[in-house]
């Protein structure tokens, strides 16, 4: 059967053109504070607000090292939840004293969630019926402000900037020409209708739970979704990539992400995840830091 997923929309650029365009009419309008009591000997933090389309305010995290710069940067695009926290979990605090890190919260994220506050689940599907009126065209946008706003910083190394996360990484890195770097997980916009039809689990449940509840909007659906599928993505992004696959034969193994591999060309090293937060994240770590020209990889005590 034919339908909206399977083929890029015909209006796919115009739609992401006109959605920076409208981003670009509104000023960031940036405020920085200080924020002691997360700033170390390394770094100094401090706390950001933004201006996005709605017009909405957002928050972030910025890290900067202390000493003589500019600085590789890290762009840490939010996952699938209500809290974004200034350095993944488990990662080591002492990454702040290399880089550059910026930790983006989106619309509907906790200190993001004035006037709208995300539900989980929920939001993969608000508005999701209106392609000009869905939740993630705004996250989308949200995210190229705060790109915007880490690659103006005189501290960073424009050279030697990542993108870090899951679907939202790669989509950033191909509207932003700029990053350098990927490192991307995919697992909400590949195929999204048809890859979630073959599983129940969350967040993809939701759009079993919708399609159930509103089967009359499949079409409407597809659409909108098309919109933000990774694989009309994949011939913008420019950045070395590390695309984190599941593992063989599972539903986003490398076999399923072949179309989104292909398309990403030769800049790419597919890791397929061993379903260990040490073995990942070993991988990722030592990957970042060859890319970036550094030797040792600045690594969690627990994992030493």
């Amino acid at each position: 059967m034919t339908t909206a997923s399977n083929h890029k929309p015909a209006d796919f650029e115009s739609y992401w053109s006109s959605t920076l365009a409208e981003l670009s009419q509104i000023s960031p309008a940036p405020v920085v504070e200080p924020m002691p009591i997360r700033t170390t000997s390394d770094a100094t933090m401090y706390g950001v607000r933004l201006t996005s389309i709605g017009p909405y305010r957002l928050f972030g995290y910025l890290s900067i090292p202390r000493g003589r710069g500019p600085f590789p940067a890290i762009y840490q695009l939010p996952n699938y939840g209500s809290v974004v926290e200034p350095l993944p979990q488990g990662t080591a605090l002492a990454k702040r004293r290399r880089y550059v890190t910026f930790a983006i919260a989106v619309r509907g994220q906790r200190n993001a969630d004035q006037p709208f506050a995300a539900t989980f689940p929920g939001l993969l599907t608000e508005g999701i019926e209106d392609s000009l009126g869905y939740i993630y065209r705004g996250i989308v946008a949200d995210c190229c402000r705060g790109a915007e706003y880490l690659l103006s910083r005189p501290e960073v190394d424009t050279g030697r900037v990542t993108a870090a996360g899951s679907d939202l990484a790669l989509i950033t890195a191909a509207l932003d020409p700029r990053f350098s770097h990927t490192i991307s997980a995919p697992g909400l916009f590949f195929d999204t209708c048809a890859v979630a039809a073959k599983t129940k689990g969350y967040p993809l449940e939701e759009i079993n739970d919708y399609l159930r509840y509103r089967p009359e909007s499949r079409a409407k659906v597809e659409k909108t979704l098309a919109y933000f599928d990774l694989r009309w993505f994949a011939p913008q992004v420019k950045a070395t990539t590390l695309l984190v696959s599941g593992a063989k034969g599972e539903l986003l193994g490398p076999e399923a992400l072949h179309p989104l591999i292909e398309a990403l060309g030769s800049q790419i090293t597919v890791y397929e995840t061993q379903h260990s937060s040490y073995k990942d994240g070993l991988y990722a770590e030592r990957w970042l830091t060859r890319q970036m020209g550094f030797r040792q990889a600045i690594l969690p005590a627990a994992w030493r």
